[in-house]
């Protein structure tokens, strides 16, 4: 018994060693834990994988006071319609769509685009080379590079127009996300485009206090789409 109590001093220290480094290897062996994104099948469904993951993320902004109700958005459609994103190509629901109808706004349901003006430009994105008259508003990107172009009702960002590529006769390409618009077929009534209210100035006579003009009310209101003037017979040349 003796003898066996004094290997204790130095049984003790070996074992702390052995113990110390299996802990160690343990620790540096178990993997790293994560959020479970990684473990994500990549190939998810065509409607959310169509935009970036982070647009997913996105907030919605507060409504202004005067802000229409315009239809309700998804994550994805804020990111493209409000954020000025842009799909992947390739994955959108019109690219490869042709049948005869009218596309419209996402947003606010304006006539921007007649499937007769549609074409395929093997670019990844629908293209248009013409517009509905008046329907689309046009900028110049921040970085002066290309051509924004956005629903000139509501601003909604649709995405850009490029000239002088030869692929139509009219020489223009409207390069648009399907997530910024929707499809009306033909035999379909076009639903009422959702606008803010601007009434003049009133005509019955009576003048404001202090001589000024009376404001316009802004509220928002649902106007007739037959009245939108969607004829397409004079339009402007498309730009992307």
């Amino acid at each position: 018994m003796r003898s066996f109590f004094a290997k204790i001093p130095w049984t003790l220290p070996a074992l702390a060693i052995v113990f110390g480094m299996t802990a160690l290897w343990g620790w540096s062996a178990a993997p790293p834990k994560t959020d479970g994104s990684k473990d994500k099948d990549p190939q998810e469904s065509k409607e959310t994988s169509k935009v970036p993951a982070k647009a997913k993320n996105t907030k919605e902004k507060k409504k202004m006071p005067d802000e229409p109700d315009y239809n309700k958005l998804t994550a994805e459609e804020r990111w493209v319609i409000l954020s000025k994103g842009t799909e992947y190509a390739f994955t959108g629901r019109y690219t490869d769509y042709f049948v005869e109808g009218t596309y419209i706004c996402k947003r606010c349901n304006a006539p921007l685009y007649k499937s007769d003006d549609k074409f395929h430009s093997g670019c990844g994105w629908p293209a248009f080379d013409d517009e509905i008259k008046d329907s689309i508003h046009r900028e110049v990107d921040p970085d002066g590079q290309r051509i924004e172009i956005t629903c000139n009702n509501c601003g909604g960002h649709l995405g850009h127009v490029f000239e002088g590529e030869m692929l139509t006769k009219k020489n223009s390409r409207h390069c648009v996300n399907s997530i910024s618009i929707r499809f009306i077929p033909k035999d379909k009534d076009l639903p009422e485009i959702i606008t803010a209210k601007k009434d003049d100035k009133e005509k019955d006579g009576k003048e404001s206090s202090g001589g000024e003009e009376s404001k316009k009310d802004s509220t928002p209101i649902k106007s007739d789409s037959k009245k939108s003037g969607t004829d397409s017979s004079d339009k402007a040349p498309g730009k992307k």
